[in-house]
């Protein structure tokens, strides 16, 4: 087991909670980061390898994101560990007993992450009466059918140009992983006229610098495809995406995609973060050194969490676009015109910006 309390600080975790349950093979984790503003939105994710750690880290960034967004909502994340590709009936048979599991901890909110969705919310939703995300037709504003993360990186991205000095029109575009967040982000950016030239999910990477047949590629992709045997560009290892030429990189798949290993291969000149954490501390110091722009994950890639919010308090899909668009448009610019004025990292900005909500609304809570 590790040892997640290292990472312990004076804004939290308030909670830690391992769950076993061997009858239906269930062991889950739930971090509850702070709630000092209001009960912890984050997401339920599910996946095979992630550490209680890295839960803990996705769940500090859950709060920064919320503190940053304004929103009245903590940080929280939760990890299953199991196969997303697993048969329907395994998954929904350990995503319910795990909402049955955190049924009385009403300060944390689940919502849909890697390898969870709106039916898996529906599930959720079902035992305990609790979620976001969810189906439209049990009242939800389902994030990825509507694209709300991947909205909020095309207004981060224009919202940056002053700052990057790269405008969207004509700009070539790499994603790293296809899914949901990379599809509609692809898509939103191909609507202000950017092409994508490059792109992967889990099966591998393609490059095709004329810029993919985008619409053809998603149908592809939602039809079950994988980018390695997608017949449109040429095929090239994964590793070697980061060296595509590009003016946006949009890593929107595991943490710490960005490293030490790679970080100078990497040849673009904006990162928005489409992925929690996705890149590591000295990775986001060189890329700075570099002089490339990183729009830091819990300010670019909020959209979804916003959303989120605002169907949990009873808003309309408009008024979470409408949302979306206004709160990452002005954080985007402030963040990164701090930045630049006291002449530090954008994520040390957006850091100080969202520390500062929190702490201030600890205040009010009782020691």
């Amino acid at each position: 087991m590790s040892q997640p309390f290292r990472f312990a600080d004076d804004l939290g975790p308030a909670k830690v909670i391992e769950i076993y349950q061997p009858a239906i093979g269930l062991k889950a984790v739930l971090v509850i980061d702070n709630v000092a503003i209001g009960p912890a939105i984050g997401g339920v994710r599910m996946a095979a390898d992630v550490s209680v750690e890295e839960c803990f880290r996705l769940a500090r960034a859950m709060t920064l994101k919320n503190a940053a967004a304004g929103l009245p909502h903590g940080g929280g994340k939760s990890v299953i560990f199991a196969d997303p590709a697993a048969p329907a009936a395994a998954r929904e048979r350990l995503i319910r007993g795990f909402a049955r599991a955190i049924g009385p901890l009403a300060d944390y909110i689940p919502g849909p992450d890697m390898g969870t969705n709106e039916t898996a919310m529906g599930w959720i939703h079902d035992e305990i009466g609790r979620a976001v995300g969810l189906p439209r037709v049990l009242g939800g504003i389902p994030l990825d059918e509507i694209g709300a993360t991947g909205f909020g990186l095309s207004v981060a991205l224009a919202a940056a140009e002053p700052f990057t000095g790269v405008p969207l029109a004509g700009a070539r575009v790499v994603v790293q992983g296809f899914g949901s967040v990379g599809q509609h982000a692809a898509r939103y950016l191909a609507a202000q006229g950017c092409r994508l030239v490059a792109v992967s999910d889990s099966s591998g990477a393609r490059t095709c610098p004329a810029g993919f047949d985008l619409d053809a590629l998603i149908a592809y992709k939602q039809q079950g495809g994988k980018v390695a045997d997608y017949p449109e560009g040429t095929p090239l290892p994964a590793e070697d995406l980061v060296a595509v030429p590009s003016e946006i990189w949009i890593p929107a798949a595991r943490p710490d995609a960005l490293r030490e290993d790679n970080v100078e291969r990497l040849d673009t000149r904006v990162v928005a973060q489409g992925a929690n954490i996705p890149a590591t501390p000295a990775a986001e110091r060189r890329l700075a050194e570099r002089g490339i722009v990183v729009i830091p994950d819990f300010i670019a890639n909020a959209g979804g969490v916003i959303c989120a919010s605002v169907e949990f308090h009873g808003g309309s899909e408009a008024m979470a676009l409408t949302t979306i668009e206004d709160r990452i448009r002005r954080n985007t610019a402030a963040v990164l015109a701090t930045a630049a004025e006291r002449g530090l990292l954008p994520r040390a900005a957006a850091l100080t910006m969202a520390a500062d909500r929190v702490q201030q609304a600890m205040r009010y809570r009782r020691n």
